[in-house]
């Protein structure tokens, strides 16, 4: 399974749409503040007024001034986080008074940069922001500036927590695919164990009775065994794969019940040329062996019949049975198959098994034809997989 990727929170992946949002959000505060300033003077002025409001240049240059320090105040509140509250809201209010509080000396610089002192003092010392209407100004300032800090820090904290909220998404639903390729490869390798452990005993059993036998069922064995392999590798298959490797497991079985066991397959090589799951009728065959087999001493009939129309194949196992009905409770391999079905086609595969009338059981498999391959299956809706089904 590859790792997942973890985007840290200061990489350029998170870093350029914030700043791009707090560099518009900037933009169009200065653009406000500067038309505003900018509207009022010109008032003023046609009115015979002296100037009161700085020139839109000045301005320009103020917000230029404190553009990297919003984008250093904003990154650190990030850093800084809300939780818990006792510790973090003190610092966040000081960050943002600490911004704001600059907002007027960047003005005074900017006016100083441009050179545009008509009408307004040339200097501004500490004392003066400290008396009389200069701190007034200042502190009116500072207000206005807090709250547009305030709306900075909220946009920047929602893009921050959609960030994350996104990356959580692409974390689960790569997790999500792990798992899912994780467990169909082990549903497709599912080959009981407690049959490969009789099959073994009874190859022990005819080594010394019929080792001709004997090494007829180890040659199937080696067979099954290969194919089983070769196919737990592939998702698709062609239903003729299927069908050989189907054919295999039963030669074998039949090996062990020869004398009660009849077979009635259909032909692999005359087979629709269409595309299945790999070893996804194993476990229904299997299935249908221990129905069959239970509670009896009787021969016991299997039959795999296919149809293939309106671009649906149909696959029906049936097995006669003896003896006690079977119950309908289901077995792990036909929940496995189930499961297989939904994450691969969605609601557009289904199994029905169960009894069928008196002395047969049946399942019956159906699933969208792959024509030309695997590629051309349209994607399955998402599934949540039910890991306690493991």
């Amino acid at each position: 399974m590859s790792a997942v990727p973890d985007p840290k929170p200061g990489s350029a992946f998170r870093a350029r749409p914030l700043l791009a949002a707090i560099t518009i959000f900037w933009a169009y505060v200065t653009m406000s503040n500067v038309t505003y300033a900018h509207a009022m003077q010109y008032y003023l002025t046609t009115t015979k007024m002296i100037h009161v409001f700085a020139s839109w240049d000045a301005r320009v240059v103020q917000h230029l001034i404190l553009y990297p320090i919003l984008v250093g105040c904003v990154w650190l509140s990030l850093k800084i986080k809300w939780r818990p509250a006792w510790r973090t809201w003190p610092l966040q209010i000081l960050l943002g008074l600490f911004f704001a509080t600059l907002a007027s000396p960047a003005l005074d610089l900017g006016q100083y940069l441009i050179g545009s002192h008509e009408g307004m003092k040339d200097d501004h010392s500490m004392s003066e922001y400290l008396a009389g209407s200069e701190l007034a100004l200042w502190l009116s300032s500072i207000a206005n500036f807090l709250l547009t800090y305030g709306f900075c820090i909220a946009l920047a904290t929602g893009i921050s927590l959609y960030q994350r909220f996104h990356d959580a998404q692409l974390r689960m639903a790569e997790l999500e695919r792990a798992w899912g390729t994780a467990r169909l490869a082990t549903l497709r390798m599912q080959l009981s164990p407690h049959t490969l452990f009789n099959l073994l005993h009874t190859i022990r059993g005819q080594v010394v009775w019929d080792p001709a036998k004997a090494q007829t069922m180890i040659v199937q064995l080696g067979d099954l065994l290969r194919r089983l392999l070769k196919a737990g590798d592939r998702e698709f298959v062609r239903l003729s794969e299927e069908l050989q490797f189907v054919q295999s497991y039963l030669d074998l079985q039949k090996q062990r019940f020869s004398d009660r066991l009849t077979l009635e397959l259909p032909d692999a090589n005359s087979a629709p040329a269409v595309w299945v799951p790999s070893l996804i009728l194993q476990p229904i065959v299997e299935n249908a062996i221990a129905h069959g087999l239970a509670g009896h001493e009787g021969a016991v009939l299997i039959s795999i019949q296919l149809a293939f129309q309106d671009n649906l194949l149909t696959i029906r196992v049936a097995n006669t049975v003896g003896g006690m009905q079977p119950s309908d409770h289901e077995g792990v391999g036909l929940r496995n198959v189930r499961e297989r079905l939904a994450v691969q086609f969605g609601d557009r595969a289904s199994l029905e098994a169960g009894p069928a009338g008196a002395g047969q059981w049946v399942a019956v498999l159906r699933i969208p034809a792959l024509l030309d391959g695997p590629a051309t299956m349209p994607a399955a809706p998402a599934t949540q997989l039910n890991p306690q089904a493991v």
